[in-house]
């Protein structure tokens, strides 16, 4: 590795922390994303099961609501369960553009890395060049300068595509899987209104 490191030159070290920051958000966001963290099965099953038999045992769910985001809006509805349907709805709306800002906090800077990653491995390359060309000397040409320069241009170049792809990968399997948590949450609550709605009625 550190040989690695050493042919790559002094820019390789850009991208090293670059790399570091991507990976860090991606093990961040894998962590926070867990559906059971968001969406826990227990809550999700719980409340399909009384919308089926149109049986809403309001305790229950609000004891099954802590500290999870779809319970943030059965909480919502719950505590609004008096209210005009179009008032709940509003609500939960509401709700939701926070819950989404929450699920997609960091992820613009995956998109930063997989953008500048190529930029700094671009930089590296014209080091390299720059190293390449200052090895021929009225002399002649200084073998070890040159293959330097080679060395640097290459080993950047490489380094730079190989740290925007995986943060591209990840960016978009995070952004759609944010989408279909938000999708399923949205689902959840518009049933859960309704059935309130029906029985009030």
């Amino acid at each position: 590795m550190m040989q690695v490191i050493d042919g790559a030159g002094w820019p390789i070290w850009f991208l090293i922390f670059t790399s570091i920051i991507g990976l860090s958000i991606i093990l961040e966001r894998a962590w926070f994303l867990r559906k059971e963290s968001v969406i826990p099965k227990i809550l999700l099953n719980t409340s399909k099961a009384m919308i089926d038999k149109n049986h809403i045992d309001i305790e229950e769910l609000k004891r099954l609501c802590n500290k999870n985001y779809l319970g943030e809006l059965f909480s919502t509805i719950l505590e609004n369960q008096n209210s005009d349907v179009a008032v709940i709805t509003a609500l939960v709306e509401q709700k939701g553009v926070n819950i989404r800002y929450q699920l997609e906090k960091h992820l613009s800077y995956l998109t930063t890395v997989a953008t500048v990653a190529p930029l700094l491995g671009l930089f590296g390359t014209i080091i390299g060049m720059v190293e390449l060309f200052g090895s021929f000397t009225s002399g002649g040409k200084d073998v070890s300068a040159f293959a330097k320069g080679i060395s640097i241009a290459l080993y950047n170049t490489a380094a730079g595509i190989l740290v925007a792809v995986p943060a591209m990968i990840a960016y978009r399997y995070f952004r759609t899987k944010v989408d279909h948590i938000l999708n399923e949450m949205e689902v959840c609550s518009n049933q859960l209104i309704h059935s309130i709605s029906s029985l009030r009625d």
